[in-house]
Parts: C-alpha cells; sequence; structure tokens
C-alpha cells in the first residue's frame, strides 16, 4: 500500500472529485491570529501561536515553524533530506542535505476549517520532487506535515529525510532534554511512535513532574518499527544525516536541543511515497505560587496524551486519498477506521517524467570566482579583460545561483544598465582614464540612494521608489567609474543584527545556505563570497557590517566617526551609523576607501571637529605587511571564552584563541587585559539631556534622509514606520517626534568625542597600540528562527558605541566549517595604521583565511550565450484575515507636492569678524517653515602642501519660520592658519538643511576679519 507509485498529478485531481478524504474529521475554526506577529500566525486552543514560513513575506517557504509563542520551537519543522546518486550534471546536487524551501507555500486563511498550507511550485532536487502540506490542528494543539517524495528518474533512490529544528534555549539551563518517549524512556529510537521534549524547570524532581520553561512539545513519528518509519535524531542545525544528538552529559547543551527526526525511504523509477508527521505543544508551566501558567507537569501530561492519541489514530482530516496512500512511515491497514481497499483505485504504474537537467552557464570567458577587486582591476589593466566580460561574469553567476528555490537571495534590484555602466568604463579606460574602481562591479545595500534605480531600506514600503540623486559615497563610486551592478538584500529598516530579512525576501549564507547571513547587511555579505560582485557596500549601527562579514568571510573596515559620509544612506541612528566597504582583501578596502571616504557638507560628522583634516590621503600607504612588527596587541581573555548563553562547546573559540599566535607570528606582543584593574571605560555622556538614540534621534536622521529628496513618499520617520507595508513585526505607531535642537546635536558629538578621548587614555594606560576581538564564539545557525542562536555581539566590542576605526578580517574556519575573523580596534582617527595591522595580519594568516563557497561554482563558458533577464524573486503579500485588519497608517500617500516645493532663503552678511577662534554669523528665515540643517564655511587654504578649498568650519541651525538668528561657527586648524596673519579671508557660507528643493540661494560669499 505504502509503496505504491501513485501518480501525483492524476492523484490529486481524483481525490478531489472523490470528495474527501479516507477518515471522517470535524471542521474546526481557525483561532484568532496576531497582527504583530511574522509571516502567516495561527493559535491553538491552548493559546500557543504557531508563525508559519510560508511564501508570504520575508518569504523563507520553508514550511517550518518561526516561533511558537510560550513554547521552546524556534525555527522548527524544517526538511533537510539528502538524495543517493546524484549525478553531477545535475544542479541541485550542491543543495543535497540543506534545508529546502521555495514550495509556493499557500496559506488558505482558515478557510472555515483547520489552518492550511498547501505547496503551489513542488521542489526538486536529484530528481526527486518534494511536496508539503502543513495543516494546524487548532483543537488538538497540533501542527501536521506530510512531506510527499516522487522519484522522476529512471534509478532507484535512497532517499534520508530530516525534520525538526530547534526545540531549546540558549544555554545549560533553559536547553530542552528528552523527557519521555512513547517505549516509556528517554532513548529515542525505531521502537517509538512520539518522542517528548521539554526544558525543565529547576525545581522539578523528575524530567515529568514539571514545571517547564517554555512549554514542552512532541514529535509523533508513526508506527514504531515499521518499514519507513524512524530511525533516529540527528543534529538538525548541523549534518543530521552524520551528526547524532549527543545522549549523554553532552559538552555542547545548545547542541542537544537540535533535533533532527530521520527517516530513510527507497523509491522505484516513478514512485511516491510520503512521511506523515504531527508536532504537539503545550505551554510553559506554573514556576511560583503566583503565576498565571498551568499548574506542574499538567502540560507534559496534556502533550503525552495528545502525541499517544495521535499515534493510534493519526487525523487524516482533509488529506485526498492518494496522499494517504502514499503514507509510509505508518501502517494504516491496522486503523479500524481505515480502508485499505481505497488506494487500489490508485495503484498505477507509472513512467518516469524525469526532465534533462542542465547546469548553469556563462557568455563570459573570464573567471571572476574567488577574484579580489585588485585582481580584476590589474587584470582590465593589462588587457586580459574588460569591464563588461567582468561584470556578464557577474550577472551571469547572480541568474544561475541567486534565484528560485535555491538562491541565495542576495540582491532585491539587479540593475538594468549594468552592462552599459561597463561598457562606459571600457570607453573611458580606452580614452586613457584609469582608477582603482574604473569599471568595477559593486553591490550596494539596498539603504543607499542610487539614481535611476530602485532605493527600498528592505521595505515594501518604499518600493518603486527611485532617488534622484546618489547617496554620497554612490556618487563618489560613480565618479569613479564604478559599475553598480544592484541592490543588495538587508533586514527591513536595517533593524536585525540576526538575520537579512527584507520585504523583498531573505538572504541565505553562502558557504552554508541553510544558515543565516546575519545582519542587516546580509546580501552584500553572501553576494561577495558568492562571487556575484567584486566588492560591496554595507552600514552599521551595532553589528551590521562586522556580523555578515564574519559569517561570509569578508574584509570590511568601520571608520572613525566621519571618516566617510552617510548622506543618502537612510538612517537607524542617527550619528552612529557607519556606511562602508565589505571586500575580500584588507586591500581592496583600502583602494575602496580612496574612493569613497571624504568631506562632504551635507554630512554633520564629515565635518564635525576637523576629522576630514584626519583622514589619510591615501590608505595604501598603510599596506605594510610588517606593520605588526614591534606593536603591542591588547586582548580580553575573558572575550575569548565560549559564552555559556550559547552552548558550551569551546570549538570555535579554541580555534579562534589559536589564531592569535599569528600576532606573534607578525611580530607583535599580545598583552592580556584586565578589566578588573584597567576597567574599559564607558561611553561619554556629559550632559544628561542627551537625546535618546531610539526617538529623536532616530526622528531627526529620517527628516533629514527625506529632506534631500523632491520625490520621497513620505517627509518623516513615524509615517514610514507605521507603514501596514512593512514587515508585521517590524510596524511602529510612533509620535511624530520634534526635531533635534543645534544643542542635541552637539552633545551628541561631544558625547561621542568624550568617548574617543577615553579609550585614548584606556588604551595609553595599558601601553597598547591596538586591541582585539573575536569576531563570532560560537557557530552560525538556521536561517528559519525568530532568533539567531549565534553568539555574534556579547564580547563587550568598542566598535559602534564609541565610534572607533575597526578592521574585521578573515582567519579561516571554525571546527564545523564556519568563517572566523578577528577584529583590530585602533584609536580614533588612527584608520589608517589600523587598517596596516589588519593587512599584516591577513598577509601572516595567508590562504587559509581565503574560502571560497562550494555551493556557487564556476560556470561553463559557451561562447554566444545570451545575456540572462534577472528578476530576483518576491515572496507573495500574508494572507489578511478579516480579524486582522491592517493598522491605521498615515502614510498611505505621498506627500503633494505642493506641499514641499517652497524654496530656501538664507541671508548671510557678507563680512564677519573672528572673535576666540568663532564666527558668529547672521542668519534669517523669510519662508513659512522651520529651516534645519548645517552652515558650512568653505574658502582657499593650503594644508599639507596642497592648496586648495577647504572646510573651515560648521555650525548646526534650527531656524523657525520668518525668525532671524545668529550662530557661532568654530574655525578649525586650517581656518584659523588662512586668516594668520591676513586682514581678511574670502569663503563661501552655504546652508544645507530641509527641505532641500532648492539650496543654490544659499550660498553666499562671506569675508572674515580676524
Amino acid at each position: 500500500m505504502s509503496s505504491s507509485p501513485i501518480p501525483r498529478a492524476r492523484s490529486r485531481a481524483r481525490a478531489r472529485r472523490a470528495g474527501g478524504a479516507l477518515l471522517s474529521s470535524a471542521g474546526l475554526a481557525l483561532a484568532c491570529a496576531s497582527p504583530a506577529a511574522a509571516v502567516n500566525f495561527v493559535t491553538t486552543a491552548n493559546g500557543v501561536e504557531w508563525g508559519v514560513h510560508d511564501a508570504a513575506r520575508p518569504g523563507l517557504d520553508t514550511g517550518s515553524i518561526r516561533n511558537t509563542t510560550n513554547n521552546g520551537l524556534v525555527g522548527f519543522g524544517n526538511l533537510r533530506i539528502v538524495v543517493s546518486g546524484v549525478p553531477d550534471s545535475d544542479t541541485t546536487k550542491r543543495f543535497n542535505g540543506e534545508m529546502l524551501r521555495g514550495f509556493g507555500l499557500k496559506f488558505n486563511g482558515g478557510d472555515g476549517s483547520d489552518p492550511t498550507f498547501e505547496t503551489t511550485t513542488p521542489v526538486t532536487l536529484g530528481g526527486v520532487e518534494v511536496e508539503r502540506t502543513l495543516k494546524i490542528l487548532s483543537a488538538k494543539n497540533t501542527a501536521r506535515w506530510l512531506d510527499t517524495f516522487t522519484n522522476t528518474t529512471d534509478r532507484v533512490i535512497t532517499l534520508q529525510t530530516s525534520f525538526g529544528g530547534t526545540a531549546g534555549t540558549t544555554n545549560a539551563t533553559t536547553h530542552s532534554k528528552i523527557v519521555e518517549t512513547s517505549s516509556g524512556d528517554t532513548a529515542a529510537d525505531s521502537a517509538d511512535a512520539w518522542v517528548q521534549v521539554a526544558t525543565p524547570h529547576s525545581s522539578a524532581t523528575t524530567l515529568t513532574s514539571g514545571p517547564t520553561i517554555s512549554g514542552p512539545s512532541a514529535v509523533v513519528l508513526g508506527t514504531p518499527s515499521f518499514s519507513g518509519n524512524f530511525t533516529g535524531i540527528g543534529v538538525q542545525q548541523y549534518n543530521p544525516f552524520t551528526t547524532a544528538l549527543p545522549t549523554s552529559a553532552p559538552a555542547d547543551p545548545l547542541k542537544d536541543s537540535f533535533y533532527g527526526y530521520k527517516h530513510t525511504l527507497t523509491l522505484q523509477p516513478g514512485q511516491t511515497k510520503s512521511v506523515l508527521r504531527f508536532v504537539v505543544v503545550g505551554r510553559g508551566e506554573k514556576t511560583s505560587p503566583s503565576s498565571t501558567l498551568p499548574d506542574p507537569g499538567t502540560q507534559i501530561a496534556a502533550v503525552k496524551t495528545g502525541a499517544t492519541d495521535l499515534a493510534a489514530n493519526p487525523d487524516l482530516s482533509g488529506l485526498p486519498f492518494a496522499d494517504i496512500c502514499t503514507v509510509a512511515n505508518w501502517n494504516l491497514a491496522s486503523l479500524p477506521s481505515f480502508n485499505e481497499g481505497l488506494c487500489e483505485e490508485f495503484v498505477e504504474p507509472v513512467a518516469p517524467t524525469a526532465k534533462p537537467t542542465k547546469l548553469p552557464v556563462t557568455g563570459s570567458p573570464y573567471d571572476v570566482v574567488g577574484k579580489s577587486m585588485s585582481e580584476i582591476q590589474e587584470d582590465m589593466e593589462a588587457g586580459v579583460t574588460t569591464s563588461q566580460e567582468v561584470t556578464r561574469a557577474y550577472l551571469d553567476r547572480i541568474a544561475a545561483y541567486d534565484t528560485g528555490p535555491f538562491g541565495l537571495h542576495t540582491f532585491i534590484t539587479v540593475a538594468d544598465s549594468a552592462m552599459e555602466q561597463a561598457k562606459a568604463a571600457d570607453a573611458k579606460r580606452a580614452a586613457g582614464e584609469t582608477g582603482d574602481l574604473l569599471g568595477i562591479p559593486v553591490a550596494v545595500k539596498d539603504n543607499y540612494d542610487t539614481a535611476g534605480i530602485q532605493t527600498t531600506n528592505g521595505t515594501k514600503a518604499l518600493e518603486g521608489f527611485v532617488p534622484k540623486k546618489d547617496a554620497f559615497q554612490v556618487k563618489q563610486l560613480r565618479d569613479a567609474g564604478a559599475v553598480i551592478i544592484g541592490k543588495t538584500t538587508m533586514s527591513e529598516f536595517a533593524n536585525s543584527g540576526s538575520y537579512s530579512e527584507s520585504g523583498f525576501g531573505m538572504a541565505w549564507n553562502a558557504h552554508k545556505p541553510s544558515k543565516t547571513t546575519l545582519g542587516s547587511s546580509g546580501g552584500t555579505g553572501s553576494a561577495i563570497p558568492s562571487s556575484f560582485a567584486a566588492i560591496g557596500m554595507g552600514s552599521q549601527t551595532g553589528v551590521s557590517l562586522y556580523a555578515p562579514s564574519t559569517g561570509g568571510g569578508l574584509v570590511t573596515m568601520r571608520g572613525t566617526d566621519g571618516i566617510a559620509s552617510g548622506a543618502g544612506v537612510m538612517p537607524l541612528t542617527w550619528l552612529q551609523d557607519f556606511a562602508g566597504p565589505m571586500g575580500r582583501t584588507v586591500e581592496d578596502v583600502a583602494r575602496f576607501l580612496n574612493v569613497t571616504a571624504g568631506t562632504d557638507p551635507e554630512d554633520v560628522q564629515t565635518v564635525h571637529d576637523d576629522a576630514g583634516e584626519k583622514r589619510p590621503d591615501d590608505y595604501t600607504d598603510f599596506l605594510d605587511e610588517d606593520a605588526l612588527v614591534g606593536k603591542k596587541i591588547g586582548y580580553i581573555p575573558g572575550s575569548f571564552t565560549a559564552n555559556s548563553s550559547y552552548g558550551q562547546d569551546t570549538g570555535t573559540m579554541d580555534a579562534m584563541v589559536a589564531e592569535l599566535q599569528k600576532f606573534v607570528d607578525a611580530g607583535a606582543t599580545l598583552v592580556p587585559i584586565d578589566t578588573v584593574a584597567t576597567p574599559v571605560p564607558g561611553t561619554g555622556t556629559p550632559d544628561p539631556a542627551i537625546p535618546d538614540a531610539n526617538v529623536k534621534r532616530r526622528n531627526e536622521g529620517w527628516a533629514r534622509y527625506f529632506g534631500r529628496h523632491d520625490n520621497a513618499p513620505f517627509t518623516r520617520g513615524s509615517q514610514i514606520l507605521s507603514s501596514p507595508k512593512n514587515l508585521p513585526y517590524n510596524r511602529q505607531t510612533v509620535a511624530d517626534g520634534t526635531d533635534l535642537t543645534d544643542a542635541e546635536v552637539t552633545r551628541i558629538l561631544e558625547a561621542r568625542d568624550v568617548s574617543k578621548e577615553r579609550i585614548d587614555t584606556w588604551m595609553d594606560t595599558l601601553g597598547v597600540d591596538a586591541v582585539v576581538y573575536p569576531g563570532f564564539r560560537s557557530d552560525v545557525y538556521d536561517n528559519d528562527g525568530a532568533q539567531t542562536l549565534s553568539s555574534d555581539r556579547n564580547h563587550g566590542f568598542l566598535t559602534s558605541n564609541y565610534g572607533l576605526p575597526t578592521i574585521v578580517v578573515p582567519v579561516g574556519s571554525n571546527p564545523v566549517g564556519d568563517p572566523m575573523t578577528l577584529q583590530i580596534i585602533g584609536r580614533a582617527y588612527d584608520d589608517g595604521p589600523v587598517l596596516g595591522l589588519g593587512y599584516a595580519l591577513e598577509q601572516e594568516v595567508g590562504a587559509e583565511g581565503k574560502i571560497i563557497p562550494a555551493t556557487t561554482p564556476k560556470l561553463q563558458y559557451v561562447p554566444g550565450t545570451p545575456v540572462p533577464p534577472i528578476t530576483p524573486q518576491q515572496p507573495t503579500e500574508p494572507v489578511t484575515l478579516p480579524s486582522q485588519p491592517d493598522p491605521v497608517s498615515n502614510a498611505s500617500a505621498p506627500v503633494p507636492a505642493s506641499q514641499t516645493a517652497a524654496k530656501l532663503t538664507v541671508t548671510i552678511p557678507s563680512s564677519a569678524r573672528v572673535r576666540g577662534g568663532r564666527v558668529r554669523v547672521a542668519l534669517k528665515n523669510p519662508t513659512k517653515r522651520t529651516l534645519t540643517g548645517t552652515i558650512v564655511l568653505r574658502g582657499r587654504a593650503t594644508k599639507n602642501g596642497k592648496t586648495g578649498t577647504y572646510t573651515f568650519g560648521t555650525a548646526q541651525v534650527t531656524i523657525g519660520a520668518g525668525k532671524s538668528r545668529t550662530v557661532s561657527i568654530k574655525l578649525g586648524p586650517t581656518g584659523l592658519k588662512a586668516l594668520k596673519g591676513k586682514s581678511s579671508t574670502k569663503v563661501t557660507a552655504r546652508f544645507f538643511g530641509r527641505p532641500t528643493e532648492d539650496t543654490t540661494t544659499t550660498t553666499k560669499s562671506v569675508t572674515l576679519r580676524p
């Protein structure tokens, strides 16, 4: 019965005509769904909410559970398979053993019965066509998965499947354990029909007595010892087919919570078999008398009862006859209400329907795989290749590996103009132009403005928004002849450092495509190691450059505040965000910074405290392989230990500590830092009234960003954050906050200055040139949970909150093959020296730091191959139930142009005196709106032997409608030097503010007098 070849398309149609399932079951109504939850959420009778990864945004489409409220399942129910005998000519072979996705799972929205998710586009791996059907059995507090496998080849296939995920939290206290099995012990084997796991509270006297933390769950596996039943449990987050779940006192209790329930099937040519599983969940239990949770032990007992009942009488309601007849892991003939004879109608042998598979090819003769930006530039300069060949090679790879069910989804938009840009670069080279970035394809995170290319910040609320002008750094790239090849996937609003989930899809890890890229710059972090572009751009508020660079095995540089402009980059935390490069080598990053770093009058930090004068003229001057010789590098031993919150496996940290020897080998001295004797100083807060980063600074950043555009669909952060087009868990209803005052901006900048000064003093006291921190302290984990389990930011690194220069350098792989990095942090404005230390470390590490993903191999060159059209896959809109109205939004329509077209005029006197190093400038605002921005004084001066136009000083201003005011501008060394010995100096004063529809009338010539 269970091994009969069933023609899937015909059997589905015939089952529909038959009008029902083999077993009757009463229809159950959908419980209320949570409007603030992710993807599509449904609630079972016990109040547990299940978030299902279907085809709806962000479109993981795995059919697994993102999370369950009041229960420990996080990223559970994903499916991995291993197909035997896959020929090398089958491009899907590279995904053998990885998490399956791309089923086009459609949610019926309840439809008057239990919520169901069904495959609309079967996934084929190695010739096996896979479909998933997930049904939430609300009254039974259960989810039912039917995974169906059809052999479309002419060969006999052995199929291994593993179903599961994470069923516990992150440390030795709260990880889960097997508390009971159907055979009455805690050893799960083929004699078991179900396995129950839970996280016992410390007060529990036995495993089953309760109370439990987060709620127990049980997986119902089928008929014990039946032909296709359960064969054992592997570690689902690793390779469950080769890594067995620890059974006694595991060294890593987190690993002990990654359950992969395995089944093995044999499929004849044309044959279809299915595996049916149920997951029963309970709630957490009362751990104190005042708790309102269920009493201890009651949920364990309830889950056991539910699992026992389903094992004896599995709920088959709603399943077509043909589907039930393919189930291989249950002895359905033993069920009293099952009529096995009905299956005979569907026993029809069919010929294999295998479709010939083709490996993707490229129309470019130039191989870009693993090549650095600098290597590619050298080849273009030598005439070995052209920008058009290079760009074509990348486009072909994006088409082959970035789209479809096995795509990494690193791009939201691929530029239609990429080949035209490359052609223009080749023409410039033919005309004699040169440059490090001339003709280099660059992947740009989708929060950078790109004129003519959609810019979304990862949210559907900005779908179709095409800026008219570039972000400052993007303009620098274009001026240098770079090719903007496309915009990369990022976590919506750059909110997450754990994942890169946008409204347009979610990026997957280049090296292990079941795992997270981390975030928020994960699209770039996966695109560059996959050789989809030569180098890329990301941004960081907290970890969003270094985390995805670590996950991808890349180099990145978070410079000192103000070294590079963030103008035109959508904000998360204004005056903390840093926009910068992510590349293969330190040399690539140095050459890139030579182009993108620079003073921008529109960016407050680039002109604050003469940051521009402290910027290296040429970053490559510091690329010295002996830069570590004689240096003292501090490290905090406690940062290089396994974090108990993420398991106790020391493998990653042992490997990381071993890499510290590279500093000694390169000539440096390692200095352990005793943080008790010399504690790390806190950030500077000279004024208790400093604005809250998450409120006023966020509002300010959005207002300044939208103010630079006359076609932006919003004007305030409160509008975009409340848009119903955002991912549900990112929607916020926030007040339209007030703008920052000049004094508040000054306090923020001064606080960050104090932070830097404190670190300078701390390093001076320690006598160190720099401090090294680890990248990650754990492995990288799967992509389908509501929270990452990776330890990516809890070692106290100083970078973001202090605004310090940090170079991240790959140093090889940890014991499970995940990339590792080390971070070198230096004093403020030591960007060049820090870059040099990273370069020296990179040279010492050598080839072991260069990891090329095996899942995106080289493409065969076939001349004449047409340029592929590339349309990044878009997830579907989530189902909106009648009980789930979209939140009210004040951003449903663009602001009418008539409300934003007023011209700005600011009157600046033609003469001003300098007293005490400051110049007072009177301003007048004749408009009917408040103006906020920056006054910048620029003039001719000589600096470092070069005569040119430089910034003399800046000031932040806010001027009410129709008001006048005077501001004091502090002159920097360049301005004071230009005035020295002179009676006057001509400068240009310009106001850069918002709105910015017309700033041409704000430029005035001013005479400064000593």
